[in-house]
């Protein structure tokens, strides 16, 4: 297949995944609207739709590796794309993200995101939305399910490195829950930016969940260091080039 060829099979891609996204936002509203419940089966819906479409337009094909994450706990994903929330949210059963603020007035997203019981966070308020955030998860887990949070803050492209936020401590000292780290290589099909998507096997993978009750800076070396230590390897089994990660 040609690069030419890639490209227009990427843009139609694109297109076809938001389409489904705005019919599927639409059909699912009134189930939505009455339930946390019918908000969760129209997003599973759309990760269906995105999982097939990926494999069968662009040659992307998707695995979901180790014991998939149950009851109230604490996942800290590494963040590559828009393909590892769909391939998080798509397995783990009631899922619910730590996300931009600026997302909620996106159209179809932010409604959704908010029914499912995703927090907001105002990442320009500092300590206040950090104080703001840890109130916010308290109340929403009362509701079943598993929070995912992404430690580094936003989409890092594969070979890019950015600081983990303290954020994730916190959070792991507040809820004294389980975390588990997932680790991918999904930015190597799917960037975080461009057209262009790549065929080959995409990969998030849940790791051994980090047991409560550890010191918080002792925790969060070993979060970072399992997590980009595995995502490399992941990497590095798609044909990323070592040296470029080191």
């Amino acid at each position: 297949m040609t690069l030419a060829v890639q490209y227009i099979r990427s843009l139609l891609f694109i297109f076809l995944v938001y389409l489904g996204m705005g019919v599927l936002g639409l059909v699912f509203a009134p189930a939505a609207y009455l339930s946390r419940n019918g908000a969760i089966l129209a997003c599973k819906t759309f990760c269906v739709w995105a999982r097939w479409l990926a494999r069968w337009l662009v040659g992307i094909r998707t695995e979901v590796r180790g014991a998939i994450p149950q009851g109230e706990v604490m996942i800290a994903a590494k963040h590559q794309s828009f393909l590892d929330i769909i391939l998080i949210f798509h397995t783990v059963p009631r899922p619910k993200f730590i996300m931009k603020r600026e997302l909620l007035w996106t159209p179809i997203i932010g409604i959704y995101a908010k029914r499912i019981g995703c927090i907001p966070v105002d990442r320009g308020k500092g300590g206040r939305a950090l104080a703001k955030m840890v109130k916010d998860v308290a109340v929403e887990f009362t509701e079943p399910g598993q929070l995912v949070i992404y430690p580094q803050g936003t989409r890092v492209a594969p070979g890019d490195y950015r600081p983990y936020k303290i954020g994730t401590g916190i959070l792991y000292d507040e809820l004294d829950e389980p975390c588990y780290p997932a680790a991918t290589n999904v930015g190597l099909f799917w960037p975080r930016k461009g057209i262009l998507r790549k065929p080959g096997l995409a990969v998030v993978e849940f790791l051994e969940p980090i047991p409560p009750g550890m010191a918080r800076d002792e925790f969060m070396t070993e979060l970072e260091q399992r997590i980009e230590d595995r995502s490399k390897a992941l990497m590095r089994e798609a044909g990323f080039a070592a040296d470029a990660m080191d």
